[in-house]
């Protein structure tokens, strides 16, 4: 029996649930070194397949409408049969169509890969996240967003660091063709990670009747749902908007090499990680809320000089701080979403968010580069709607709801009960 004493601090109380901590971590971090892989190999794949970087653009588009369904589809599925199968075919299904994307011969065949790349890895996300905030206990939830969250640097870093070897001497298309490789966590998945506790609760105690009804979209009418939806929207496209031209601005505006691009890159990951898991502390002990909005001043102050700074130390010490800021508000977010919503629809409601919200990274994909074109412009355009986007977020954190569905969720798990 666990004494209080031990179940005292949050890294305590995690330590029994390391396994499906660690698989929503290596999940997020397998998803985000197949997708950074995309926005890496951008100039590349322009040039390889004869299009613009606007078209480019609207390959991220697309494959957010890949994610939004991805998010809801899976969080249906989760809801509807258990997280951990939800997890395991979503792992399998980005793991497949990422190295797809490395036989892409066109355009329009990147198009339609990335799009079901994208289901994937919305799904898996969706699937994942729910899993480990229904599996972990309530004091260590925080932290444990924090570092399933984590992975997605991670996975960046990982990324930077296989183009710099790899693109001096291989095509762009290796990168995709190692994206296979997720579908080994599948195992792990299977052989270590149990089942939401709180899903087996609720669908032992749901009448057969009630396990049967037609799905409704009533518990999502709300003003808990309706904010994570629209907050998620803005959040999204805000990071879209500092990120994911940052690595073709190293290239064509600072003059960096594919080589000299991991350092930055590698700077703004490093600020992620400590950042990520500097607001799951903080989180913690002052809420969500505080954090938030701390996180998006500090954005807000940053993008003139992280985008477009001449100095290059200046260049590097911002990539610190605007990952710590940027990335840091993301650690939040399974956590955040996870108490706006009951747990019969919890997956579907955390789904649903992260899809709107992907939608809103595939339009500022779509839009920076519209408004900017190349060079200079390019990030002015980003530094705008960075800007815009971030007071929009800013807003919708302080308008917080009096009631959140899943504040206090059912069958809260304490570490004795870990498997």
């Amino acid at each position: 029996m666990t004494s209080p004493r031990t179940a005292s601090t949050p890294l305590q109380s995690l330590r029994p649930y390391w396994r499906v901590t660690l698989a929503a971590f290596l999940g997020w971090f397998l998803d985000a070194f197949d997708q950074t892989a995309l926005l890496l190999t951008l100039p590349d794949i322009a040039r390889s397949l004869s299009c613009s970087l606007t078209l480019m653009g609207t390959v991220l588009l697309v494959q957010s409408f890949g994610r939004a369904i991805g998010n809801t589809g899976w969080g249906w599925l989760a809801d509807r049969y258990g997280r951990k199968p939800a997890f395991m075919i979503g792992v399998l299904w980005f793991a497949v169509f990422s190295a797809c994307a490395g036989l892409a011969w066109n355009i329009t065949v990147m198009m339609l890969v990335q799009f079901c790349f994208g289901i994937g890895f919305g799904g898996e996300w969706t699937a994942s996240a729910t899993l480990l905030m229904e599996s972990v206990p309530a004091i260590s939830r925080p932290l444990a967003s924090a570092l399933m969250m984590a992975g997605y640097e991670m996975g960046f870093l990982v990324a930077a660091g296989a183009q710099a070897l790899i693109l001096p001497h291989y095509s762009w298309r290796v990168l995709f063709f190692i994206g296979l490789a997720p579908a080994l966590l599948t195992l792990f998945i299977r052989r270590n990670v149990p089942e939401s506790p709180v899903w087996l609760k609720t669908r032992g105690a749901r009448p057969a009747r009630v396990a049967r009804a037609p799905f409704s979209l009533r518990p999502l009418l709300n003003a808990a749902a309706i904010q994570a939806v629209a907050l998620m929207s803005f959040l999204e496209f805000q990071k879209a908007a500092v990120y994911s031209f940052y690595p073709t601005l190293l290239r064509d505006l600072h003059h960096f090499t594919p080589g000299q691009v991991f350092l930055p890159i590698s700077l703004f990951c490093v600020g992620s990680l400590i950042g990520k898991l500097i607001c799951g502390w903080l989180a913690s002990r002052f809420g969500d809320v505080k954090v938030m909005l701390a996180t998006i001043l500090i954005v807000m102050l940053l993008i003139v000089p992280f985008l477009s700074a001449e100095s290059r130390p200046v260049l590097f010490a911002s990539a610190v701080a605007m990952g710590m800021a940027a990335s840091g508000i993301f650690a939040l977010v399974p956590h955040y979403l996870a108490k706006r919503f009951p747990s019969d629809i919890r997956s579907f409601g955390m789904g649903l968010s992260y899809a709107i919200g992907s939608i809103g990274q595939g339009l500022a994909g779509q839009l920076v580069p519209l408004f900017g074109g190349a060079g200079a412009g390019l990030a002015r355009s980003a530094e705008a709607f960075v800007l815009s986007s971030s007071l929009v977020v800013g807003g919708l954190t302080v308008a917080e709801p009096r009631h959140l569905p899943g504040e206090h969720m059912e069958n809260d798990p304490h570490p004795s009960e870990a498997t």
